[in-house]
This record gives structure tokens, C-alpha cells and sequence, in this order.
């Protein structure tokens, strides 16, 4: 009870409340937009997105792996779902059969990642996700949210829009301003300033936006709480979606072993089977409830280690108490609908620099992998070839069978893919050596 009436415990969760909010509140909004979803459907995503998340937060701090780490709606599904609204015309799939199908892909992945956590299976299937593929996997997943939230910082729209959308400069260059704030707070304010640099960003950039634009809410007006199942679409069976979304959730076990691994050096202890046990199971529990309720399906938060590097906010009971606010701003709609006037272009600033630490995390990870001039290809070639197939357009892959089109079209999906089969079935060790030392694999 003493450490719940500290000031500084309250403080740091109103840290954590914002760094939860900016994380979340982007996310069903882009996904009401993609999927050109009415407007009392995207109230009900947001307002349940923020309940969900809160409690998942505290479920997963309390019972789960019992450490201060967000979570929340995968980014990995995230850039999945939308590369897949942007590349559905093309491959002549319609909005209600892709959401329908995700969603009985999304259940059926959740399922999985029960059985997973309940057999005690995760902390054998960590072994597979060596360094090499979280180093490839950190680098691509940066690289995927990075340039979902340049897009929102430039003011383009999200989803499949027709015509050449713009940006919208003045947004961009606010944006700009708000980034290059949060990342001076973070360097040059005394430490116990820069924890608090994503809120003070936030705040900031919020008032700035109020002053020079005349903000709106991307969700409409504050109004009672309607529930509704399979808002993207009614359960579908399009073969290939359903296998794309199943490999996604596997695939989404990354995060997991990312973020719990990631984590270990500032609990200096390493992930226990029995975390991992706890950790999988309720996060697919939540991820089945995803599929039910049209949400991006749930993880731990990999940004998570950016953000306790930055505030050093290592107990559970600031995530706790932050956990509970975002439940609270899901319960009552008002309070919802306030939080929801947050410019999409100012969250997307903040967690544009929050992004960027997962290239040290990526770094920290390769620096484990003996790299030479034979057995770079073992990152090398994921890496490049998931980022040039995130560059390509949609109808690059309209040769291939729709089967596995939705798989090969996400850059991000390949580079994890190929990184997983490069890292544990060639014996990289026999090939450790260098060009004309005389030794041989």
C-alpha cells in the first residue's frame, strides 16, 4: 500500500499510461480506415482496443512474465494487416473476405499460441529465434513500423487509397519539429527530465497542433459503448489469408522471445520457463479474443526495452496503475473520446523516435553473430531482401498463386522467414573462416 501512494509510482504510470496510448490509439484508427470500416465501428475498436490493452498490461505484469513490459497489439500483425488491405484489390480479394478470413486465421493462431504456452514448448522454440534471427527480425520490424509512422507524420493516409496522395507539408514539418524535440530531451535533459521525453512530446506536439490546425477526432463523437463481433468482416475462408495469418502468429512468438530476452540484462536474469509458460498463454488468449473483436492481435512490446533504456521505469507497479487508466479511458467514452483528438501525425513522431531504438536492439543481437566476408550471408540476405520486397508495388506478385501471394508480398514475413531457415540449417560455424587461411569447412 506504501508504494501505491508514492507520487513517483503514479508519475511514472502516467508515463506508462502515454506510452501505452500513443502505442494503441494510431492502431485502430489506421485499421478503421483500411478497411473503410463506419464510424461507430472504429468508436467500438478504439475505446475496446483501449480496454483490452490495459488489461492485458496488468495480466501479464501480475500473473503472466512478471516484468514491466507492454502488451499490447502486435506491430508485427499490424504492418501485416495493412500490407494486405494495400495489396487486396490486386489480387481481387474484397475488404469483408480478407477481414473474415484474417479473423478465422487470427483465432486459429491465437489457439496455437496457447497449446504452445500450456505444453511449455516456448522455451524450446526460443532456441530457433538464435541472435541471428532476432538481429534480422529487430532490423525489419524497425524498419516496417518506421515507415508506417513517417507515413502518418507526413500526413498520408493509410490503407489503399486510390490516386497519388501527397503529403501534407505543413503537418510534416510540425511532425519534424516534434521528433527533434523528444530525441533532444532524451540526450541533452538531466535523466530525471528525459524519462519523461515521449510525454513531454506528446504533450507538446498536442498543443502545437491545437494552435496552428484546428484538431478533429479521427473517431467522431463521444457516444455509448456498442460491442461488435467480427467488425472487419464475418469469418471467411480464403485459403491463403488464413495460412498467412497462421504463419504471422507464429512468426509473432518473436516478439515474445524479444522482448523477454531483450529485457534479461536490465533484470539481469534470464526468462524462465515458467515465464514463458505464462507469457504465450495469455497472449493467446488475448490474440483469440482479437480475432473475435477486429483487433490487431496482441504481444509483448519489443519497443518496451527502448522505452525502460530511456526512463529506467523497471518496477511492474508504474505498468500496473498505467495498465488500469487505459482501462478506465476505455470504459467511460468520454474520457475515451478526448484521448482519441490525439493528432495521428503527433503520435506517429513520438513513436517514431521510440522506434528507433530497436536498431541498437537489433545491433546488440548481430554483435552475437561472427560475422566474415562467407558467413554474412546469413543476415545479408533477409535483410536486403525483405527490404527491397517492402519497396516493391502490390502487383509485382500477380504471377504467383494467390495461395501463398499474401506471404511472399510482405517483406517483412519473407526476411523473418528466410533468417529463421538460414540460421538453423546451415552450419554457419563449419564455414568460420576466412578467405586463404587454409582452413576448411
Amino acid at each position: 500500500m506504501k508504494e501505491l501512494l508514492k507520487a513517483s509510482n503514479w508519475i511514472s504510470g502516467l508515463q506508462w499510461l502515454f506510452f501505452i496510448f500513443a502505442n494503441t490509439v494510431v492502431i485502430p484508427i489506421t485499421i478503421g480506415a483500411a478497411f473503410e470500416l463506419s464510424q461507430g465501428k472504429v468508436i467500438f475498436l478504439l475505446q475496446f482496443s483501449f480496454i483490452a490493452v490495459g488489461i492485458a498490461c496488468m495480466v501479464q505484469a501480475l500473473f503472466g512474465h512478471r516484468r514491466a513490459i507492454m502488451e499490447g497489439q502486435s506491430g508485427l500483425w499490424w504492418g501485416v494487416i495493412l500490407t494486405l488491405c494495400s495489396t487486396a484489390a490486386a489480387q481481387g480479394i474484397s475488404l469483408e473476405t480478407l477481414g473474415g478470413s484474417l479473423a478465422t486465421g487470427i483465432i486459429i493462431s491465437g489457439i496455437l499460441t496457447i497449446v504452445i504456452g500450456l505444453t511449455g514448448t516456448g522455451q524450446y522454440l526460443s532456441k530457433f529465434f538464435n541472435p541471428g534471427v532476432m538481429g534480422v527480425f529487430m532490423f525489419l520490424f524497425g524498419t516496417n513500423l518506421i515507415g508506417i509512422f513517417l507515413k502518418g507524420m507526413l500526413g498520408l493516409p493509410f490503407g489503399n487509397h486510390s490516386g497519388k496522395p501527397s503529403m501534407n507539408l505543413p503537418i510534416a514539418l510540425l511532425s519534424i519539429i516534434i521528433a527533434i524535440i523528444v530525441i533532444i530531451i532524451s540526450i541533452k535533459a538531466p535523466a530525471h527530465i528525459a524519462r519523461y521525453a515521449l510525454l513531454i512530446g506528446i504533450i507538446i506536439g498536442w498543443i502545437l497542433f491545437t494552435v496552428f490546425f484546428h484538431s478533429k477526432s479521427a473517431a467522431g463523437e463521444a457516444g455509448s459503448f456498442h460491442i461488435h463481433l467480427f467488425p472487419l468482416g464475418e469469418p471467411a475462408f480464403n485459403v491463403g489469408i488464413i495460412i498467412t495469418a497462421v504463419i504471422t502468429g507464429i512468426l509473432n512468438l518473436a516478439n515474445t522471445f524479444g522482448a523477454l530476452k531483450g529485457t534479461n540484462d536490465m533484470y539481469q536474469s534470464e526468462t524462465t520457463k515458467k515465464q514463458y509458460r505464462s507469457s504465450l498463454t495469455i497472449s493467446g488468449c488475448f490474440v483469440s479474443l482479437s480475432g473475435v473483436f477486429g483487433l490487431v492481435p496482441f504481444a509483448p512490446y519489443v519497443s518496451s526495452i527502448g522505452f525502460l533504456r530511456q526512463t529506467q521505469i523497471l518496477k511492474r507497479l508504474p505498468l500496473i496503475i498505467g495498465g488500469l487508466m487505459f482501462v478506465v479511458m476505455g470504459v467511460i467514452p468520454p474520457i475515451g473520446h478526448f484521448f482519441s483528438l490525439l493528432p495521428l501525425s503527433v503520435g506517429s513522431a513520438v513513436l517514431f523516435v521510440s522506434y528507433l531504438q530497436l536498431l541498437n536492439s537489433s545491433l546488440q543481437f548481430l554483435k552475437n553473430v561472427k560475422l566474415t566476408t562467407v558467413t554474412v550471408y546469413r543476415s545479408a540476405v533477409p535483410i536486403f531482401v525483405g527490404l527491397v520486397i517492402m519497396t516493391l508495388p502490390a502487383s509485382t506478385f500477380d504471377a504467383l498463386p494467390s495461395l501463398v501471394r499474401p506471404i511472399v508480398s510482405s517483406g517483412l514475413l519473407v526476411g523473418i522467414i528466410l533468417a529463421l531457415i538460414l540460421e538453423n540449417v546451415f552450419p554457419w560455424d563449419r564455414f568460420d573462416f576466412q578467405k586463404g587461411d587454409g582452413n576448411k569447412p
